[in-house]
């Protein structure tokens, strides 16, 4: 359970990072791209990844390159997502996507439906729209529909990583060698981005990127592992992750960054977990 606990707990801290950060001046682009500097060297050194009988014929490269465009256009969203909505509203919408996850698992990949699967979608869809639905003063309206968008664009985006892992290890492609290939070309998409938009480099973000890094690997890292520890209960590996997420990043939202825990939020977050416990048990 350490491992799930341990996994949790560097998930929020990727986002506890991120707002600080950007709360401080920090380039968030810059952070995003070292750390996925560190965070192919560390798969590299930890999963072994067979790289040497890597062909051009038979690697969907483009599978590659789009998960290397997605996954520094979600960090990005993710980091404008907490400054806007919050890291509360954030993390539940982030745990949340696997909803999306599911239903294109049925759509796409023929997976098999019972009662309790159909209910936690349900109840995750709903919970999201509470996030997403929150009525303000007109003063406040901009900022609160900025916050739904990159939202919106995290619980989509989540889904949309977890498809295309799964599409790419339906065709055959090892998770350890998908993980470095497209870690390594998300760095190099991000840079030529950098580059090109004449970013003014500074040291502290390479520090910034080089924690996020290692906080966002030992998420990935550790999650795995607690699978392979638990392989004949992965139900309570799903679970107590999600849970466990949602919990530290409510703490986190209301300890360290105050954010007001609305009735409608609390309302969807209820439904988020009673959701997750639903798709755990099925």
């Amino acid at each position: 359970m350490e491992l799930i606990f341990a996994a949790a707990m560097c998930s929020v801290l990727v986002s506890i990072l991120l707002k600080f950060c950007k709360n401080k001046n920090f380039d968030v682009m810059q952070m995003i791209a070292w750390n996925y500097a560190v965070a192919s060297i560390l798969s590299f050194f930890w999963f072994k990844p067979d790289l040497a009988h890597i062909t051009i014929s038979d690697t969907p490269w483009w599978l590659i390159v789009v998960l290397g465009v997605v996954l520094p256009s979600l960090f990005l969203a993710l980091a404008k997502s907490l400054q806007t909505a919050g890291i509360l509203k954030t993390e539940i919408a982030q745990r949340l996507s696997v909803v999306l996850s599911l239903l294109s698992a049925y759509f796409l990949f023929q997976e098999q439906f019972n009662s309790l699967k159909v209910l936690g979608v349900i109840l995750g869809i709903s919970a999201v729209l509470c996030l997403l639905y929150s009525p303000a003063a007109m003063s406040k309206r901009m900022l609160i529909s900025k916050g739904s968008l990159y939202l919106l664009s995290v619980w989509v985006g989540y889904a949309v990583v977890d498809i295309l892992l799964k599409y790419t290890t339906n065709l055959g492609l090892q998770f350890p060698v998908t993980l470095n290939l497209m870690f390594g070309c998300s760095f190099v998409f991000t840079m030529l981005y950098l580059v090109a938009t004449h970013t003014i480099w500074k040291l502290q973000n390479v520090w910034g990127g080089l924690v996020l890094g290692i906080l966002n690997f030992s998420n990935i890292a550790l999650y795995v592992n607690a699978h392979m520890l638990f392989k004949d209960s992965p139900a309570v590996v799903f679970a107590g992750m999600n849970i466990l997420v949602v919990l530290f990043g409510v703490l986190s939202g209301l300890i360290i960054f105050k954010e007001k825990f609305k009735i409608l939020t609390a309302f969807g977050l209820v439904l988020g977990l009673l959701g997750v416990v639903c798709l755990a048990l099925a």
